[in-house]
């Protein structure tokens, strides 16, 4: 990194240090590794031994499995008689029974809320020495797990290789596993590897339904979960993982999280050999985000539908304590990603998410967010690189498609100077079809892209509107522009200060940034708007004194250019509000017009402050063409700071041009006189 782009990066990150607190953490967990990606993607398998679970009610039985076609109700009733002599009636029980790799645990229709997992622990699990998360739970060891596996988990498969637990009902509902909101996780795999999971339903916890942990070769196949605080699925540290044709809906943070997949692809560029994990055929919905991955690196989703969450799909690199950071090499292709548009924070808001877990009413649609998330987005990355978003159907979304943020490495525990800008680099966003269902209906975005502006080699393939009005277009495959690229090591002044305001979200401490749009605050009240609207009153003040003590007798341009400048200060407002528009590149091209022959008439009575007038006029035109025509390329920095910088000086510098002189003073000449100072 260059020397400007290390003062660069100093001096924001002082400002973000100042400014914004630690982040919460998305999924505290004890330290892992990932696996020395050996293994390989369990196959469903019909051949090894076998342990039935049912419950002994015989009429509920009957009922359940009435509906099923002929065949399939056969063979369950066959299986519910053999499963009175020699079955179990509690998942759990048959997890202990198993004696080696390559068992198959099959669990008949009914509700297992395993009832011998639920006391309180007692004892040596009552006082055990491990450190507290931030949510509330201890986390605790491997071997702290197997001592006591149900301090937080109904179900724990703990370091058991090779094992398959399937439903055999006709569909993942007629098999549930509900934890009540008693247990952290309803299902926990920990160390499994091989294990596989079919046809049944996890939920209601206060984290997770389904968890699996350091484990090399997993399937999650026609799952369903649903109705917890966190998660629906988090799979973490893992490798050769596939979810196919799940479901999930209802969590407070995603359906589905891929946190901290093996980091296999590490210094490569957008050519892989493969991925850790595959997403194919899923569905999630009505969650805070559909999919969610800290770390989710070399993941490939494909033919899944993400819709009617407050966000479809985000990846980032902003919490710590996830190996694998920065987030690297997802690959999103023929997803629908579609009417992201719920808003769950009036949940917070008005209480809702305060009260105990169960008395929420999670099944009846309430949902928690966890942490702030921009409602209206179709896929967002916050500190991301080498991602590939192509063929996706991203529609009906009330803020954006595509959504790319900074993530300084400072919030995820990384404090060397020369990692602070190490994300959202070579992300390529291309072929994807925008604003038009499946069906070839019209539904478009609000935006098609919001771009804080950091990075290097991002592209977009879009002429719709984008958030700059002016993105980098793509290349015909991965990792190729269509022309010069950008390569910023900060965003934009203006979507910087929005993200340290929308960062303060809390659920726990109901606190909604009131300057954030993501949580309601519209026009005026928002903070871009807020910073733009006293930005502008200032340098308008200064301005009109300026004509009016030193140019109003100048000529024509003075005044005609202080006009300039005022009226492009005054467009400047809403053009915060609209900058997917013209409206900040024509208020910036006022502005800096009017800056630039206010300082050539200033020249003459005040040639230093009058040169330095020109110059941040030039600078200020220099930001209209950055918003309008082109990004600039090779500058570490925007224009947009360039602009703001040079302003506090020649702010400072006005204000003592305009000052009054002591009465009887002498008055020099002003071009002495600057000379002298």
């Amino acid at each position: 990194m260059s020397m400007l782009r290390k003062l660069a990066v100093a001096a924001l990150l002082a400002l973000l240090c100042l400014a914004q607190a630690a982040p919460a953490l998305a999924h505290e967990e004890r330290p892992v590794t990932f696996p020395d990606g050996s293994g390989t993607v369990p196959v469903y398998r019909t051949t090894g031994p076998e342990l039935l679970v049912c419950k002994s009610d015989r009429a509920d039985f009957e009922r359940r499995v009435a509906s099923f076609p002929a065949a399939l109700k056969e063979q369950n009733l066959t299986l519910f008689e053999r499963c009175q002599k020699d079955g179990f009636r509690h998942l759990q029980e048959a997890v202990d029974q198993v004696k080696g790799p390559g068992y198959t645990i099959k669990i008949l229709p009914g509700l297992y809320q395993e009832e011998p997992s639920l006391p309180e622990p007692t004892g040596a699990c009552a006082n055990l020495q491990a450190r507290w998360s931030s949510f509330g739970y201890q986390i605790l060891s491997f071997e702290q797990q197997k001592q006591c596996p149900h301090n937080q988990n109904l179900v724990a498969i703990l370091g058991i290789q090779d094992l398959q637990i399937e439903g055999t009902g006709a569909s993942p509902l007629d098999v549930v596993v509900d934890a009540q909101y008693r247990k952290l996780n309803a299902i926990r795999a920990d160390m499994t590897d091989g294990v596989y999971f079919r046809n049944f339903t996890a939920q209601r916890t206060t984290f997770n339904s389904l968890y699996i942990l350091a484990t090399d070769g997993f399937v999650i196949d026609r799952m369903l979960t649903r109705w917890n605080d966190e998660y629906g699925f988090l799979t973490f540290a893992s490798d050769h993982g596939l979810y196919t044709d799940c479901e999930s809906y209802g969590n407070g943070d995603s359906g589905i999280y891929p946190g901290s997949a093996s980091d296999i692809n590490a210094g490569r560029g957008h050519d892989v050999p493969r991925y850790a994990i595959e997403i194919r055929r899923c569905k999630s919905h009505h969650n805070m985000v559909g999919y969610s991955g800290t770390a989710g690196n070399s993941v490939w989703a494909h033919d899944n539908d993400f819709y009617d969450n407050m966000a479809g799909a985000s990846m980032d690199s902003l919490f710590p304590d996830h190996p694998g950071l920065p987030q690297n090499h997802a690959l999103f292709e023929n997803n629908r990603i579609y009417d992201n548009n719920e808003n769950y924070y009036r949940h917070v808001r008005d209480g809702t998410c305060a009260k105990p877990a169960g008395q929420r009413g999670y099944e009846s649609g309430v949902v928690c967010p966890q942490i702030g998330v921009a409602p209206g987005t179709g896929i967002l990355t916050a500190g991301g690189n080498h991602n590939i978003y192509r063929g996706n159907w991203v529609y009906g979304h009330d803020r954006t498609a595509f959504m790319l943020l900074w993530a300084p490495a400072f919030l995820r525990g990384e404090e060397a100077l020369g990692k602070q800008a190490d994300t959202s680099h070579d992300n390529f966003y291309g072929g994807n079809r925008l604003g038009v269902a499946p069906d070839g209906s019209v539904r478009p975005n609000a935006t098609d892209v919001f771009w804080d502006g950091q990075g290097s080699r991002n592209c977009w393939d879009t002429r719709a509107a984008t958030s700059p009005y002016v993105v980098p277009g793509c290349g015909g495959k991965a990792g190729e522009l269509a022309g010069p690229g950008s390569h910023r090591v900060v965003g934009e002044p203006a979507k910087l200060a929005h993200s340290l305001v929308c960062a303060e979200y809390s659920v726990t401490e109901r606190r909604l940034p009131a300057g954030c749009d993501w949580f309601g605050a519209s026009g005026l009240a928002r903070v871009e708007v807020q910073v733009t609207l006293g930005t502008s009153v200032l340098l308008g003040l200064l301005v009109a004194l300026l004509w009016w003590r030193r140019l109003r007798g100048a000529g024509r341009l003075g005044t005609v250019s202080a006009a300039l400048a005022l009226a492009g200060l005054a467009l400047d407002v809403p053009g915060a509000a609209y900058d997917h528009t013209l409206l900040p590149a024509a208020a910036l091209l006022l502005t800096g017009a009017g800056l630039t022959g206010m300082g050539l008439a200033l020249r003459r009575p005040y040639r230093f402050f009058g040169g330095a007038t020109v110059v941040f006029g030039v600078l200020t035109l220099l930001d209209a063409v950055d918003k309008s025509l082109m990004l600039i390329p090779w500058l570490p920095l925007s224009p947009a700071w360039l602009r703001v910088l040079f302003a506090i000086v020649w702010v400072l510098w006005a204000v003592v041009r305009l000052a009054p002189r002591p009465p009887g003073s002498r008055t020099p000449e002003p071009v002495a006189a600057e000379a002298a100072a």
